[in-house]
């Protein structure tokens, strides 16, 4: 709760500089429009902003559990076979290099301009913190757990499920806390490329016609989205960590 009351208040603080900054310079309204401008324009355009906010929510949404649940599982199958690990990970830190948005018009070419090429690029962005961090988690297992599963000789998989995974699920959640703000951030690259639904589709129309505030009540929808997108994935790794405790605990 106290949580909250910080984000709104930062909020209220936020719009605060915003409108001093419209008053203070003079903009007109097609380069900075005030606060209570876009917010009409949000509730008049609501229905055209909310068909548009529910492709782009379904598309990081498919992402982001597609990423996850990929960067999760490279993880283990690197832990469990080390010679797959020498092997991988110099290309996983190697197409980090790599910048991930230019490979958006690929995947606009090879998937069209459809839902599936948003969801790959978001795939692509949460990909390695996911796998990097619950890597790092696995790898990095209390030596005291370890000394402890060899006394009572545990057997491999028994160290890896048994000791190994719980040990690491904070460092999967602080994965996914990321995967939360980095999915939105690739959906939107894919629209931007080449998309005809979406809030990134609906932004850049709206600045091609030079309606910003409706293109800032569609990037406002979208922050407001990710936020609580952030909020809910935090609170269940939160639900992980605890997990991790309790069980090292008992």
């Amino acid at each position: 709760m106290n949580r909250l009351f910080w984000i709104i208040l930062s909020a209220v603080f936020a719009i605060f500089l915003w409108q001093a900054l419209v008053l203070v310079t003079g903009a007109p309204s097609f380069i900075l429009p005030t606060p209570f401008k876009v917010l009409q324009t949000l509730v008049a355009s609501r229905e055209l902003i909310a068909w548009h906010a529910a492709i782009t929510i379904t598309e990081v949404l498919v992402g982001l559990v597609i990423g996850s649940v990929l960067g999760a599982l490279t993880a283990l199958q690197l832990m469990i076979f080390p010679w797959l690990r020498r092997l991988v990970m110099p290309i996983m830190v190697f197409s980090q290099a790599v910048p991930v948005f230019a490979l958006a018009p690929l995947l606009t070419l090879w998937f069209g301009y459809g839902i599936w090429s948003k969801v790959l690029m978001a795939v692509l962005i949460i990909y390695f913190p996911v796998a990097s961090n619950f890597l790092d988690g696995l790898r990095n297992t209390h030596p005291g757990y370890l000394d402890l599963a060899r006394t009572m000789r545990a057997n491999p998989w028994q160290v890896l499920f048994r000791i190994r995974l719980p040990a690491a699920l904070p460092n999967l959640g602080s994965g996914l806390k990321l995967a939360s703000v980095y999915a939105p951030i690739g959906a939107i690259i894919g629209e931007w490329v080449g998309a005809s639904n979406g809030l990134g589709y609906l932004m850049l129309l709206a600045n091609g016609r030079a309606k910003i505030d409706l293109m800032f009540a569609s990037l406002f929808v979208l922050a407001a989205f990710t936020v609580l997108l952030h909020l809910a994935v935090s609170w269940w790794a939160n639900r992980l960590s605890e997990r991790a405790t309790g069980y090292s605990a008992g």
